[in-house]
């Protein structure tokens, strides 16, 4: 969780009612000035609630300040240890308008954010590994979420037709946007080009809240490819990076235009999505959680003589809780998180709230959804994909046609050589282009070997 005090709030005269302890985050719920007495409940109430990391930014003279380095030795380096292993990573700002969200995915000139730290970090670690029989390859995208479309920050089109992307989903790879862009990059230079760009071509309007403010939600991807040699057979690792800059909640104010309230609608609505499908999530996290705890409860106490009901149920118990429908696909943002909600993903959920008593209920709205995300359960794994049978024959014999090449090269009368090795050279390569049955690739190990 990320705090910070604009400028406009400290003009208003904001009074600050959060304060951090550790990792606590504590909200203050201040009298209302003219309430009546005896009106409802008049005390102040103080909630709290607990993260994995709380970061007070809103003076930079006060000792807990945490700045941009900070937040990225937290965050940052645990995106680039996931994404070195294998694993997809999603790091999104969730949070109020003017809160924090771009200036923590992004940063400025001065003071750089998440997103270009994490890419600087991807090729540092490519140079350190360099001696390593490895190799990787990277490659960006950048699109937005504008009123419910997709648009390509990357790619010049026809500004009528720049939303005609189409949201599709792989049996296997889950969501993906058709005809998006990827660009391959080789330095950190060409990837800061490649997000300026982006940055530049985002919709911004002013609002009552922030004089620039994100009308739509970035999603910018990184594909981190790495080829490596397991037991002198090669595979490769794909890891998936979405660092996600969300569009701010805000209500609407009478005064603005009608494409201005068009845009606030679409907003909210995808955010609603985002906090129905975190609150469901949450509560099939923990009927899981229950369920597990139950059924191990039970193998446990299997011979304290309670019966079991015929349906699988214990007696005196209601039907067992059966999860809740998530709605992913009734927003554009949530069906394309869906891998980094619950499903094969690492995800980090960066909360921005402002410690202003002027906020207090989207502050109190930010923190609930936080609590509630890190309730949810996923499941990453690592994305290895390994050669097939056929392949590795091919493999095998191609480091053998060079041991030979080197071998005849280097070969003189007088040297011993094995007349053999030809023949079964010739016999692997009428068997592979024959289109034999690789099933039993021992059969053809055994006479890689002995060549």
């Amino acid at each position: 969780m990320d705090l910070c005090l604009v400028s406009r709030e400290t003009k208003e005269g904001g009074r600050i009612i959060v304060e951090v302890d550790g990792k606590v985050a504590k909200i203050r719920n201040l009298k209302v000035d003219g309430r009546p007495d005896g009106f409802g409940d008049s005390r102040e109430k103080v909630v709290a609630f607990g993260f994995d990391y709380c970061y007070w930014s809103v003076n930079p003279e006060d000792p807990q300040y945490a700045s941009q380095d900070v937040v990225f030795q937290d965050l940052g380096t645990e995106v680039l240890s996931g994404a070195a292993k294998g694993y997809n990573i999603c790091l999104f700002a969730y949070g109020q308008t003017g809160s924090g969200k771009t200036y923590t995915m992004l940063g400025t000139p001065v003071s750089v954010g998440l997103t270009p730290r994490i890419c600087e970090g991807l090729f540092l670690r490519e140079d350190d590994c360099a001696p390593l029989p490895s190799s990787c390859r990277i490659k960006v995208s950048f699109l937005e979420i504008y009123n419910e479309r997709v648009r390509d920050l990357l790619k010049q089109s026809d500004q009528k037709k720049a939303y005609t992307l189409r949201v599709r989903e792989h049996p296997e790879m889950g969501p993906y946007v058709q005809g998006l862009s990827q660009h391959v990059v080789t330095n950190y230079k060409q990837v800061i080009q490649l997000l300026e760009e982006g940055i530049a071509n985002r919709i911004t309007a002013a609002t009552h809240v922030h004089e620039a403010s994100s009308r739509s939600h970035a999603i910018f991807t990184i594909y981190y490819t790495q080829a490596v040699l397991e037991n002198n057979l090669p595979l490769e690792i794909a890891s998936k990076i979405n660092l996600v800059d969300l569009a701010g909640s805000e209500r609407a104010d009478p005064s603005y235009c009608k494409d201005r309230l068009t845009e606030g609608a679409n907003i909210n609505k995808s955010l609603v999505t985002l906090g129905i499908v975190i609150s469901t999530l949450a509560q099939n996290s923990q009927v899981f959680s229950s369920c597990q705890s139950l059924s191990s409860s039970a193998s446990d106490g299997g011979d304290s003589g309670v019966p079991s009901s015929p349906s699988g149920t214990s007696s005196g118990r209601g039907p067992s809780q059966r999860q809740s429908y998530i709605p992913y696909r009734d927003s554009v943002l949530t069906w394309l998180l869906k891998d980094s909600l619950g499903g094969n993903s690492r995800t980090i959920m960066v909360a921005t709230v402002s410690p202003a008593h002027t906020s207090y209920s989207e502050t109190m709205s930010t923190l609930r959804y936080a609590s509630n995300a890190k309730n949810i359960i996923n499941k990453p794994r690592v994305n290895e994909v390994r050669p097939s049978s056929e392949v590795l024959v091919w493999y095998s014999l191609h480091q053998v046609l060079l041991s030979f090449s080197l071998f005849i090269t280097n070969w003189e009368p007088d040297t011993y050589s094995p007349i053999y090795m030809p023949w079964r050279l010739c016999y692997l390569s009428d068997l592979l282009l024959k289109g034999r049955d690789f099933s039993n690739i021992s059969v053809y190990q055994n006479h890689l070997e002995r060549l």
